[in-house]
């Protein structure tokens, strides 16, 4: 990182060097609580520089996989140390560059840490195991063994947890890492990138560089030297990079959108299923890939869970995330605040009633960034827009359903398939669900939005190219299995 004019220029990170891009340009991160704030500025580069870091990753790579997996673990148990250290320090640039509230950043970093030391753990584990052979003089086993270089192309939404658990995976099974964050956070990883640095990571092994989607993106994905892609974003960019991987036959994982539903049952504890719905449709501004999107209600009990949602919905304070007390902070961009605004438009004008919020709220400061109040849509049908399409923002839809099992069918009209959540006491309501229910991630009685680190995680349908990331499930897509046969 240099200094420049005052502001804090972040460089690309290549080699174990930070490099500035190789076409001289810049690009701003932008405080999204304050547009007149710029948070830093991360480069803007070219295939080039992409080339640098993919020759530097690979070269790292040959002396990186030879090392003994408890000696790359001890190298991610240092940097989780440092990140620790850090906490507060990360925490308050992705607030800043991102807009969620510094209670939910710190939340993010300490989990970021976890993860790191939850894959240094890994490089003692098994990777293989031994099979009968039809030869009675022979020994027959199963290893596993790193991919190469390995692409990571992440999103905004969440700038340590998302990256690191695509990192430390790669990493410990003896991989090497190119890694293009989002812009719009680019300052948060490049911190993550200095923990790592300081962890004393040999040059190479860990490689970042900065870019628009359109040019390192792109150029990650039909790159002959990287060997394997992870990505999580967009379905239109998701299928793009992994078409791109497909023609050159390299590994790719593409974790995508959600249009996640929650079922209330006319059993449901109705206090414990609102405080989840708001908690999974509203903090992080419902820029979550499991937000809760669609909230489907029994007819029976839907004026009631209504009036006490709006209720609640109410209570929230919207503000700069860095304030106390505030709740909900801004949405990240200008793009995503008029995509959002272009939903609640397109939801009215389909013949949605508008029940609560969809505005920009009135008050000082609210203009300078780019806030949105909660917003709350009823009479909604499966064909509209809002009920189909993926908004990433914090806008809820009501459902009626005469039954479970119309709820069920209602939850499963979608072509995702991320996660979904019932909230019932009825056993046989909850297993209907989770066999039913056409979704990676299924939760009984909690939120849609939460997954835990040691758990496989990954969606179904159009929500993901059907690999899982996380828990011991990461080993699948990171390694490759060799099969051993030994005669004396």
């Amino acid at each position: 990182m240099t200094a420049m004019n005052g502001s804090s220029t972040y460089l690309n990170y290549i080699g174990g060097t930070w490099v500035p891009s190789r076409t001289g340009e810049r690009e701003a991160s932008i405080n999204p609580a304050n547009k007149q704030e710029v948070v830093g500025y991360v480069q803007q580069s070219a295939l080039p520089d992409l080339d640098d870091a993919v020759q530097a990753a690979a070269e790292a790579q040959k002396g990186w996989k030879r090392l003994a997996g408890s000696a790359r673990g001890d190298y991610l148990y240092k940097a989780a140390a440092i990140l620790e250290r850090r906490l507060d320090e990360v925490a308050t640039a992705m607030t800043k560059e991102m807009g969620k509230t510094l209670q939910e950043a710190k939340g993010e970093t300490a989990r970021g840490v976890a993860i790191l030391r939850y894959y240094a753990g890994e490089g003692m584990r098994s990777v293989g195991e031994v099979i009968p052979s039809t030869d009675s003089e022979a020994l027959m086993f199963t290893t596993r063994v790193p991919l190469g270089v390995v692409g990571v192309i992440t999103p905004w939404n969440f700038p340590v947890a998302i990256p690191l658990w695509k990192i430390a995976p790669a990493l410990v099974y003896g991989n090497s890492v190119v890694i293009k964050p989002a812009s719009e956070t680019g300052v948060t990883c490049a911190k993550l990138m200095e923990c790592f640095e300081e962890a004393g990571l040999p040059p190479g092994v860990i490689n970042m560089v900065f870019g628009s989607g359109s040019v390192i993106g792109r150029g990650i994905a039909e790159h002959p030297g990287i060997h394997a892609l992870s990505f999580t974003g967009s379905n239109a960019v998701g299928k793009t990079i992994g078409q791109a991987a497909l023609a050159r036959g390299a590994k790719y994982q593409l974790e995508m959108g959600g249009k996640n539903p929650v079922v209330v049952a006319p059993d449901a504890d109705l206090d414990l299923a609102v405080e989840a719905t708001v908690s999974g449709g509203l903090r992080s501004t419902g820029q979550k890939c499991t937000a809760t999107s669609r909230v489907i209600i029994h007819q029976d009990i839907y004026e009631p869970f209504k009036e006490r949602l709006l209720q609640r919905i109410a209570q929230i304070k919207i503000g700069n995330g860095m304030q106390d007390g505030v709740w909900m902070g801004p949405c990240a961009s200008e793009r995503q605040f008029n995509t959002v605004q272009a939903y609640i438009r397109k939801g009215v004008e389909e013949g949605a009633r508008l029940l609560y919020g969809g505005s920009i709220p009135e008050g000082i400061g609210y203009t300078e960034g780019y806030f949105i109040e909660p917003t709350v849509f009823e009479n909604v049908t499966s064909d509209m827009t809002i009920a189909r399409e993926e908004i990433f923002g914090p806008v809820l839809v009501l459902m009626k359903a005469e039954s479970v099992e119309e709820a069920l069918r209602l939850a499963n009209d979608t072509e995702f398939g991320l996660s979904a959540s019932i909230f019932t006491s009825n056993i046989g309501a909850m297993l209907g669900f989770i066999q039913g229910m056409d979704a990676g991630l299924v939760r009984i009685n909690a939120e849609s939005a939460g997954v835990e680190l040691q758990a496989p995680f990954g969606g179904m349908k159009q929500s993901s190219s059907h690999s899982r990331e996380q828990g011991r499930a990461a080993i699948e897509f990171f390694t490759a299995i060799k099969t051993v046969f030994v005669k004396s």
